[in-house]
């Protein structure tokens, strides 16, 4: 099987790929690694939906896959969850993709520029059909999540986003991620673990070690069942 990993940062995927067996440099940010019977390609996109969105367009163009993983820490909006949870996010979606007028958010449907259920959207949600024979996976908890370019840290605007999506995740790539795999018609999966609760900025009670640890050994243990 070859497999796709797609990261934000080196770091956390760091301990997965210590597993791995080093094959060859293939771009500047593409590595290819062999791991049990499995040809994995890592990509490191950067931060944020516009890294990734050009990098994994580019390598999508260039290589086959037979699935792409996503993996990367998030914020939580709900802190009854612990921190270093990890959750399967199968919807997600560009919150901040519209317009404002006055206090109220118009997104592209109210704003009249695509229809609610244009492809590879469903009521302007990315949600993730894919079927993946993985008991690790299936068992992990299905959440929603919105992907941003300016991570929350307002409480007001913090209600406001909740109101609108309900989401249990946040992070700066998911949704780059699932556009392009449902673009390519790629099975896929995004695992997140969670680091932080999405709040006033407070790294002190931030526990990204964790968060790291336990997104790492869940990946182990896919490739591993």
């Amino acid at each position: 099987m070859y497999i796709l990993i797609v990261t934000a940062t080196s770091l956390e995927i760091k301990p997965l790929i210590d597993n791995f067996e080093f094959i060859q440099r293939k771009e500047s940010n593409l590595n290819a690694y062999k791991y049990r019977d499995f040809d994995i390609d890592v990509l490191i996109t950067g931060i944020g939906m516009v890294a990734t969105a050009y990098y994994l367009g580019k390598t999508l163009q260039s290589y086959q896959y037979d699935i792409a993983i996503n993996a990367g820490i998030a914020g939580c909006f709900d802190k009854n969850i612990g921190l270093g949870e990890v959750f399967n996010i199968i919807s997600d979606s560009f919150s901040e993709l519209g317009a404002e007028n006055g206090e109220y958010f118009l997104s592209l449907v109210d704003l009249k520029l695509i229809e609610e259920d244009s492809f590879p959207f469903s009521n302007l949600e990315l949600l993730n059909e894919s079927i993946i024979k993985s008991e690790i996976v299936n068992h992990l908890i299905k959440v929603k999540g919105i992907t941003v370019n300016t991570i929350h840290g307002n409480e007001e605007n913090i209600e406001k986003i909740k109101s609108r999506f309900n989401p249990v995740t946040e992070s700066m790539e998911g949704a780059a991620f699932m556009y392009a795999c449902k673009l390519q018609y790629l099975k896929y999966i995004q695992i997140r673990s969670v680091s932080n609760y999405v709040e006033k900025r407070n790294k002190e009670s931030w526990n990204i070690a964790l968060a790291i640890k336990n997104l790492n050994n869940i990946l182990i243990k896919i490739l591993d069942e």
